[in-house]
Order: C-alpha cells, then sequence, then structure tokens
C-alpha cells in the first residue's frame, strides 16, 4: 500500500502507523509539528517501510493547506492508495462548556475539518478508480450522553458522513473504513479515569489494519465496545437522563 497517514505521531495513530512500516509499506506523514513528524518518519523507516517517508504540514483547522499537502503526497508517493486519518482533539465536556475558542477549535477540527480533507481525498481516490479511506471517530457519537455531549456530536456527524461515502461509493471501488475507538490510553485520555474495557494503543491498532486489509466499513476498537454500545443504544431516555456515562 502507498499510505497517506495523518495522525502517526502519537497514541492510536502512531502505534498503527510502526505496524503499517513493519509490513513494509510505503508511507507519507501529515501533521501539524514538522519536527515530530521528522522524527516518526526517521523511525518507521527503521522498523522497515518502503523507501523513505516523506512528510508535509497539514492542520485540520487551516483547510485551505490541504491540497498542497495531498499534492506532496502524491508526488512522494507517485499516487497514495491508501488515507488513514487518525488526528482530531478532545477534551471534556465542562472544558468546552466554559471555553468558546476551544468549544470552536474541537468542533471545526473533528467534523467541518477532517470531512473537507476526506472530500479532497475522495475526489483524488475516485479519479484513479478507488482506495481505501480509513478514518477514526469515536464510540462517544453513538448517542447523546451528558460527559461528551460536544465532543460526541462532533463524532457522531462524522461517523455518518462516513457512512454515507461507503453507501454511495463502494460500488466505485472507495472502500471506507470508519474506526469507532472507545476508551483508549493514551495522552489524550491522560487524567481521566479509565473505565473497565479501557484500551491500549497497540492492540487498537492490530484490530484497524487488520480492518484495512479486509475494507471492513465499521470496527470498533476494542472491540468489546460494540457490545457496550449496543448496550448504552437500547436505554431509554430516562435512564439516560438519570446515569452519568
Amino acid at each position: 500500500m502507498k499510505v497517506l497517514f495523518l495522525g502517526a505521531t502519537k497514541g492510536m495513530g502512531r502505534a498503527l502507523a510502526r505496524r503499517l512500516a513493519e509490513r513494509g509499506e510505503a508511507l507519507f506523514l501529515l501533521g501539524r509539528d514538522l519536527e515530530d513528524l521528522e522524527r516518526s518518519a526517521r523511525e518507521l523507516e527503521v522498523l522497515g517501510a518502503h523507501g523513505s517517508v516523506g512528510s508535509a504540514s497539514c492542520d485540520l483547522s487551516e483547510p485551505s493547506g490541504f491540497r498542497a499537502a495531498l499534492d506532496q503526497a502524491d508526488e512522494k508517493l507517485d499516487g497514495f492508495d491508501t488515507v488513514v486519518v487518525t488526528a482530531g482533539l478532545f477534551a471534556t465536556q465542562p472544558e468546552l462548556e466554559q471555553d468558546e475558542a476551544q468549544c470552536e477549535r474541537v468542533l471545526q477540527v473533528n467534523f467541518t475539518g477532517t470531512v473537507l480533507l476526506c472530500e479532497q481525498v475522495r475526489k483524488r481516490l475516485l479519479s484513479r478508480g478507488g482506495g481505501k479511506l480509513c478514518v477514526f471517530s469515536s464510540v462517544a457519537g453513538e448517542r447523546g450522553r451528558k460527559p461528551v455531549i460536544l465532543y460526541g456530536a462532533t463524532k457522531a456527524g462524522l461517523s455518518y458522513y462516513l457512512e454515507g461515502l461507503d453507501h454511495k461509493f463502494r460500488s466505485d471501488g472507495l472502500q471506507t473504513i470508519t474506526v469507532k475507538p472507545g476508551f483508549v490510553k493514551t495522552g489524550m485520555t491522560e487524567g481521566l479515569d479509565p473505565p473497565p474495557f479501557a484500551g491500549e494503543p497497540e492492540d487498537v491498532a492490530r484490530v484497524v489494519l487488520r480492518a484495512i486489509d479486509r475494507g471492513k466499513p465499521v470496527v470498533y476498537a476494542p472491540p468489546i465496545w460494540r457490545w457496550v454500545m449496543m448496550v448504552i443504544r437500547c436505554l431509554p431516555r430516562f435512564v439516560m437522563r438519570r446515569i452519568g456515562f
């Protein structure tokens, strides 16, 4: 595969990028911090990535820069065929309620910016016969819940967008893979009390890579979250108003 990767320097994205490199896939990294990207690129080369790993600046809050970043990736990889987007922002519900600027940024990055990037990627992949688009959403978007009202709303919108892509374009060769992680122990969740089914980045990476290979449209990681959220979706509203989950 020739993989364009946004979010490969930290957490689940880093674990997944390392697995891709160990398999000898060709990689190109996008992100905000060029120094982090360079360090990650050199690490992935040592792990076995095919050829040199290129990188370019790309910020989901600045859609005007998407085209140039994608052009650089296309040139380096001679046309990427797989795109992985793990980047996103998280903040707690109290933080988002109290800080309007932070709230606006989370809404912009997690939904608007991500969708606009995916739209540019979609057009490029379809123009060359298709490919794979793997995007990390979250189980937070499965249902409106007290602790993640605003963050969850961004992920709900993203999940519905990705599902629509899969319905419309899979027959044209575009395989859309929506990843819905539950609570995973990363820097993003540092300081929060982990629930009983909290996962590790490496476990998520293993599950997601298998889903990419198979073109599976939806994957929960760790897998137990599929069943946890099935129960949550079935709870009546009067119960959801009383519980804090």
